[in-house]
């Protein structure tokens, strides 16, 4: 079904000859003009006029179309009417950037490996609904609960570590979750929670944010991330560290152990992926029926047929203008 979105700019489609209107009604400004005769400029009304001034017309209705806003609606699709809710938060701090994953034989960062795992994890939630917290100094909410899982995917692919600070606030983030859930009735309430380092930030501490969890009803799985080993290069040759040394796992396993989840320890990909097969255990709840009509955007038509008649329009004017430039006016022979 083709239809407009804004409808009522249509109402300006007669703009042009109200202008014209009021033009006429004012005095010519002294000028006379002889039958016969015409003033240096005056364009004489021919029929290419014509034919200009009905393109301007042209011109003017396909722009007020385009801004109108033409749409093609499809039809109704249903979405599942059974599904999961599954908020999740992921750590932005700075020790992210540390390389110390695999992705097929190359090392990356941290939170390269998330992106990579995660949008592959949201991509498979078909009939969930799936929302995205960012934290670091605090959290911040970056897409509430939605089945539109590609938008969810584009600002996890799009989101920068150090983008909200450099510290972790796990404290804030399982608040944040919590209170997201509030507003939604049936629901299995699964926080994801993905870091690499300890509370060291934040209003609310994750004991008393964990407490509030557990009251609500709202599961919290904790995943740790980051390898046990690597490998640097000194002064003295290479040394063997800890690159998760900062990482409170014991913190982790109390919050999952205190709101009914569970705790993950993803040193490498395959590890990250476990927590696939425990979601999908969880049993969808079932929720109201929706659907939606998807929709296209037309006004890219009219706008550019409007751009090729102006383009005619002006092309045609110059053509029409350069022979009253070559002609010269002609005088009578003979002198005093």
């Amino acid at each position: 079904m083709l239809t407009l979105a804004w409808p009522f700019l249509l109402l300006l489609l007669p703009l042009p000859l109200i202008f014209r209107k009021k033009q006429q009604q004012k005095p010519m400004g002294g000028h006379l003009l002889l039958p016969g005769a015409s003033l240096p400029g005056q364009v004489v009304a021919t029929e290419k006029s014509q034919q200009s001034k009905k393109r301007y017309w042209l011109v003017w209705c396909l722009l007020v179309l385009a801004c109108a806003r033409p749409l093609w609606v499809g039809e109704p699709i249903e979405l599942p009417s059974k599904g999961r809710d599954l908020m999740l938060s992921v750590d932005l701090s700075g020790s992210m950037q540390i390389e110390d994953m695999v992705i097929d034989g190359k090392v990356v960062d941290r939170f390269t490996l998330i992106q990579h795992v995660i949008s592959d994890f949201i991509e498979r939630r078909k009939g969930d609904r799936i929302g995205l917290i960012l934290f670091a100094d605090h959290a911040y909410l970056q897409s509430p609960l939605t089945q539109d899982r590609r938008t969810v995917a584009q600002y996890l692919k799009e989101a920068q570590i150090g983008l909200v600070g450099k510290q972790t606030a796990i404290g804030e983030a399982i608040a944040l979750g919590v209170k997201r859930f509030d507003k939604v009735e049936q629901s299995n309430r699964v926080l994801i929670l993905l870091t690499d380092g300890s509370n060291n930030a934040g209003a609310i501490s994750p004991e008393q944010a964990t407490q509030i969890a557990a009251q609500r009803g709202v599961t919290i799985y904790t995943i740790g991330v980051g390898a046990d080993v690597m490998e640097r290069r000194t002064l003295f040759g290479k040394e063997r560290v800890n690159p998760s040394m900062d990482l409170d796992e014991s913190q982790l396993q109390q919050i999952a152990k205190a709101t009914g989840g569970q705790y993950f320890r993803a040193r490498n990909t395959e590890e990250l992926e476990q927590i696939y097969q425990v979601i999908d255990t969880l049993e969808p709840v079932s929720r109201e029926q929706l659907s939606y009509r998807p929709q296209s955007e037309l006004f890219y038509w009219p706008l550019a047929i409007a751009l090729l008649a102006s383009i005619v329009t002006a092309l045609s004017n110059i053509a029409a203008f350069r022979p009253s430039l070559s002609s010269k006016p002609q005088f009578a022979k003979g002198g005093r």
